[in-house]
């Protein structure tokens, strides 16, 4: 390609784009250069224009693409510098002239930069403390009694007084009306264990003392409720309490003690005092700390003349400005001894905040006021900080107009988010793609935000999913079909060892040839905005940090939620600063979000209420989403946004609930929008968009039919036999399926089908696994059995996904390509029988996640979502249709099975774990079955054509039957979960002052405080697991020709693993008994596996075996089962 090169740079980023640019290029004037080049030749230009930028730097590249044609392709380094088509202007000025800068909207900005720098004088004058400084100088290594944030709350509430916040504002404001004393004196200041009057300091300040009071004892973590075990000892801080009090949430503050902040222990006076005694003058009598202080003081005088707001029920504000004295407070700290950015003290303190390796490192008073300059500076940086991070603009990509006529629904969702651009820029937008499976939601989502996008500026997304392999293929499929490079779309999945395995096997795709090259778009044109982030007051300090930096520079980002979650939560300190400011900067997608735990939605519905409150877009992209869980996501962002608008916007300082609120539906048969919708409203506009969709799904034929599979077993049975009856039942299921949906092999000529079976839980899976190994096949049969779920070692598990990724890949072709794999061929030719079935046997890993196409499917029941999840795989990419049920159901799950009755002497709850009945419920609850025998839970039309009907579909009250029907259990469940209690229908209507349930997610935006404490973390964290787990792990012996069993033992952050063998005393090897014409399909041998990836990565096989051969398994008083066929499962002794 020809392309031109123009500098703007001046100083020494002139020098140094010139001498780079020369390089590359033939100079055709002295800022302009022209050169015909390759792709690989313009990223290597690129490269290293970046890896130079400064401040100053400012280099645009042209395409010349005919004689009176040429496209920007990207720039590097102050875009401001160019115009939306990389001219260069011909006059500039600094003046305001549109009058549209972003400061103009922030309507609470000066009290946020105010209450933020006030909080960052006083945050850590608790450092003061004997005990504190003796900690510095490694005097006192026992646990602290009372955190450092809390004495220095305790000092500022001395200060106070009894005061009103006027009066100590004035006392603050004026240096001669205050000493020492007033900080420190006997009966002002409440040290607690010695003799405070209250425990409860929140409950006398008043409400500007409060709010920089809530600002200091939280900059490290949000206070939690204290949880006392049976003898009266604190647990572990945020250990979940057995109940649940909606006062926790209502007024939380009043309630919070020093018991919130750090665990009590006991203690003696003598122990105690250190705590509260001062080692030295504290830093309020230093002239420039008083200095500062007055200027605070004065200016929130002013401020209160005119809004005397209680700060307190503004989370806006409250949490910007505690991100920015976080923020301010972690870059301050990090700053070097000779760095030029350190402010100067009054260099008399002997007092210090900090230590580096080489001893005590900044003073306190010098601290105070560098975290108050840099929390100010941060502040006042924030308005439209997000313009001057990195943008993705002109993608030729995402305007293009579809050629497939399957896709071109997406033009639609396109021209529908065009016009709502204008008003989602004020008032944000709430988006729901309900689009089918393999519709092209992926892509579409992109091209909805690319539209919604200020076209000149460019657009910046999230895209948040729930599992780290789907994370990873969506991440790869928008980097491959929109050609976006690393620094323009980043991947962030956690878990660098999956991470790892996933590039490895698709780096052996590519070197094989499997991969494909072609791509999606004929034309990936498009501009990446670098931004300015070098001296952008925020920004420049926000990126300091590595971390922080891969979560917000990319325009792009595809990562696992949980990136994302911690905006909402910081029981650690700092995980919240870089989610946060990702959500105010982009747009966010929630994938498959009706996919997670009921008990996970609490959070995302947290997550939702924030981006809302932060001014982002929301788009909820799934095919499957219940009616309640999109009504309760809405209302959490309207709630959230109503917090915005109180603070930000042109209608800014409004409390009225009653706004525009742009809403969009899209699926592949058409667009809905509404410019307003309110509460009232948004359930009705649901329901219509989702009856004009139920009616199009219905026109359609058929792609999976079901049928209900009797189930007679004997439930006196001991475990085993059952799992043995079951298997025989699996066996004669796959024979009768295989019969009537094998295709033909176009090489041999046999008869050949693949097929999953999903199972409920992991240890009946493996005896089921077993069982069938022993039955075998009948003549001219040959079963190739798979095993998969997440108790393999993870190098095993990756190269199972990877077989049964290109297994299950029936795109193009007809599907015929699976008969040139080299697996299939060999398996398929290695065996005389006319009749070969593919089985693979499933945890319900199989159901999300996986991009998969099965000839037919098996279930084992737990809830009407899985069977759409698991039908969702069958016919996925050919979609051939036929008359015969492909998806088999049994009648009853394995629990059913299980001998014993309940607490109340009736059979225990089956559809649980997974499942939506409640296991410690009686009988008698309304969120437990009548019946187990699915013919009685589920109607003929619910399972004799499989679709997601069932899901976006709510049957009215009057029909309604929860304890009867397993839909309306899910439904009833979901509403229970996601609406507030005074909406939920009367049969399963909470008493309005009961305690609060794990799964109500309705309560972070009801209540103003209620996210001002960590409680709603505590109480309903983000994938809590209560199963006690094990890590294992598989390392080589010394010859390095056989793998030991180990248990992973930490010892702490920061410390090196131990691992502890327990070969001989808890793995409990197995030998299968093998019947005829059956066998593994695939050979997935551990030391092989590691051996591989020791010579692909070149580490020894020690290194890569802690890496690679780990495990997560329940805890086991007994030791485990092992196969490398069958994975691991828990052995319950003989």
């Amino acid at each position: 390609m020809n392309i031109l090169l123009i500098s703007e740079c001046d100083k020494r980023a002139l020098k140094e784009s010139r001498r780079i640019l020369d390089q590359f290029a033939e100079r055709r004037g002295e800022r302009t250069w022209q050169t015909s080049i390759t792709q690989a030749g313009l990223d290597a230009l690129r490269s290293l224009l970046r890896k130079t930028a400064r401040k100053n730097t400012a280099v645009a590249c042209h395409w010349i693409r005919g004689r009176d044609r040429s496209e920007l392709l990207w720039i590097v380094g102050d875009a401001s510098r160019f115009n939306a088509q990389g001219a260069v202007p011909t006059n500039t000025t600094a003046r305001d002239v549109l009058k549209k800068q972003g400061e103009n909207d922030w309507h609470t900005g000066e009290a946020i930069r105010l209450l933020a720098a006030l909080a960052a004088l006083l945050h850590d004058l608790g450092k003061a403390s004997l005990a504190f400084q003796q900690r510095l100088r490694g005097r006192l290594l026992e646990r602290n009694i009372y955190r450092h944030e809390w004495v220095s709350l305790r000092l500022f509430q001395a200060f106070v007084g009894d005061d009103d916040d006027d009066a100590w504002l004035r006392r603050l404001a004026n240096p001669d009306a205050y000493d020492e004393k007033q900080w420190t004196a006997p009966g002002r200041y409440q040290r607690d264990g010695i003799d405070a009057v209250t425990p409860y300091p929140f409950q006398k300040l008043p409400p500007l003392a409060a709010a920089v009071g809530w600002l200091v004892v939280t900059h490290h973590r949000l206070p939690v409720v204290p949880v006392r075990d049976d003898e009266g000892h604190q647990r572990r801080l945020g250990q979940r309490a057995p109940d649940f009090n909606q006062v926790w949430v209502q007024e939380p503050m009043r309630l919070v003690a020093h018991d919130w902040n750090e665990v009590w222990q006991d203690a003696s006076l003598q122990q105690i005092e250190p705590f509260w005694k001062l080692a030295g003058t504290l830093p309020v009598m230093e002239p420039k700390w008083r200095a500062q202080a007055v200027r605070l003081a004065k200016r929130l005088l002013t401020l209160r003349q005119r809004d005397q707001s209680n700060w307190l029920d503004n989370p806006y504000v409250m949490h910007l400005a505690r991100l920015s004295l976080m923020l301010a407070d972690h870059y301050y700290s990090s700053l070097l001894r000779d760095s030029t950015e350190r402010v100067e003290g009054d260099g008399k303190t002997k007092l210090y905040a900090n230590t580096d390796r080489d001893g005590l490192k900044q003073p306190l008073d010098e601290h105070l006021l560098g975290v108050a300059r840099d929390a100010s500076l941060i502040v006042h940086a924030l308005p439209g900080f997000e313009r001057y991070l990195p943008r993705l603009a002109h993608h030729r990509g995402l305007r293009k107009r579809s050629a497939n006529p399957g896709f071109s629904w997406q033009d639609k969702a396109a021209d529908a988010a065009v016009s709502l651009r204008e008003t989602a820029r004020q008032h944000g937008a709430f988006i729901i793609n309900m689009a089918s499976t393999g519709c092209g939601k992926t892509l579409a989502n992109a091209r909805i935000f690319n539209a919604l996008a200020d076209p000149q500026l460019g657009m910046r997304a999230t895209y948040a999913l729930g599992l780290r392999t789907l994370t990873l293929q969506t991440g790869r499929a928008y980097r491959q079909d929109l050609h976006l490079s690393e620094d323009e779309l980043a991947i962030r999945v956690g878990g660098s060892a999956s991470r790892a395995l996933f590039e490895y096997y698709e780096q052996q795709a590519e070197a094989s040839g499997s991969a494909s090259a072609q791509s999606l778009l004929e034309e990936d044109s498009h501009v990446l905005y670098e931004g300015n982030t070098a001296d952008h007051p925020l920004l420049s300090r926000a990126l300091h940090d590595p971390e922080i930096r891969k979560l917000i520079s990319a325009p792009m980002l595809v990562c696992t939620v949980d990136h994302i979650v911690p905006a909402t939560e910081s029981l650690r300190a700092g995980r919240q600063i870089a989610p946060m400011l990702r959500l105010m900067s982009s747009d966010l997608i929630l994938d498959e979000l009706d996919d997670y735990d009921i008990n996970d939605l609490p959070a995302l519905t947290r997550l939702v209420y924030w981006a809302g409150m932060l001014g982002t877009r929301v788009l909820l992209s799934s095919a499957t989403l219940p009616p309640a869980l999109v009504e309760g996501m809405f209302l959490a962002y309207r709630h959230g946004r109503a917090q915005y608008r109180r603070n930000r916007g042109e209608a800014g300082g409004q409390a009225s609930s009653v706004f525009d609120l742009p809403c969009l539906w899209v699926d592949e048969f058409g667009v809905q929008t509404a410019i307003s919708a309110q509460e009232h409203t948004f359930a009705e506009q649901h329901r219509q968009f989702v009856q004009k969709r139920a009616k199009a799904l219905l026109q359609a034929p058929p792609l999976r039919r079901g049928e209900l599979l009797p189930l007679d077993i004997d439930k006196n049975l001991e475990r085993e036999a059952v799992h043995v009856e079951f298997a025989a039942q699996v066996h004669g299921a796959c024979l009768r399926l295989h019969g009537d949906h094998a295709e033909t092999d176009p090489v041999s000529g046999k008869r050949i089908s693949f097929g999953l079976v999903r199972m409920a839980n992991i240890d009946p899976l493996f005896d089921v696994a077993k069982a069938l190994f022993a039955l075998g096949a009948p003549e001219d049969c040959r079963i190739h059995l798979c095993v998969y779920h997440a108790r393999f070692p993870l190098v095993q598990r990756s190269a199972i996904e990877h077989q049964l990724d290109a297994a299950f890949n029936r795109r193009g072709d007809q599907g015929q390509a699976v008969y040139q794999l080299p697996e299939i061929r060999k398996c398929i030719d290695a065996h005389p029988e006319h009749n070969q079935l593919f089985v693979v046997l499933a945890s319900p890993v199989c159901e999300v996640g996986r991009d998969w196409d099965a000839d037919w499917a098996m279930a084992e029941p737990s809830s009407m979502r899985s069977l759409i999840q698991l039908a969702g795989r069958v016919q996925r990419h050919r979609g051939k249709l036929g008359d015969k049920p492909n998806v088999l159901i049994f009648e009853f799950n394995l629990r059913h099975f299980r001998a014993g009755m309940g607490r109340d002497g009736k059979p225990p709850a089956a559809f649980v774990r997974p499942g939506f009945e409640l296991l410690d419920k009686p009988a008698s609850h309304h969120f437990r079955l009548k019946a187990h025998r699915l013919s009685k839970l589920m109607q003929p039309d619910e399972y004799q054509v499989l679709n997601a009907l069932p899901r976006i579909l709510q049957r009215s009250e009057d029909q309604w039957k929860p304890a009867r029907s397993l839909v309306d259990l899910e439904q009833a469940r979901m509403i229970a979960a996601m609406l507030p209690r005074s909406r939920a229908p009367s049969e399963i209507a909470l008493d309005s002052e009961a305690d609060m349930q794990r799964d109500e997610a309705a309560w972070a935006w009801q209540h103003a405080q209620a996210n001002l404490t960590g409680v709603l973390s505590q109480q309903q964290p983000f994938r809590d697991n209560s199963l006690r787990t094990t890590t294992l792990v598989l390392l080589p012996d010394e010859e390095e020709d056989s793998l030991i069993l180990h248990r992973v033992e930490e010892l702490g952050k920061g410390t090196e693993r131990l691992y502890v063998r327990i070969e001989e005393g808890q793995r409990r090897g197995l030998v299968i008994r093998l019947g005829e014409r059956i066998g593994p399909w695939g050979e997935f041998d551990a030391l092989t596996l590691l051996c591989e990836q020791a010579s692909y990565s070149e580490r020894n096989l020690q290194e890569v075996a802690r890496q690679f051969s780990t495990v997560e398994v329940p805890n086991s008083t007994y030791g485990w089962n092992w196969h490398p066929w069958l994975g691991f499962s828990v052995f319950v002794g003989q």
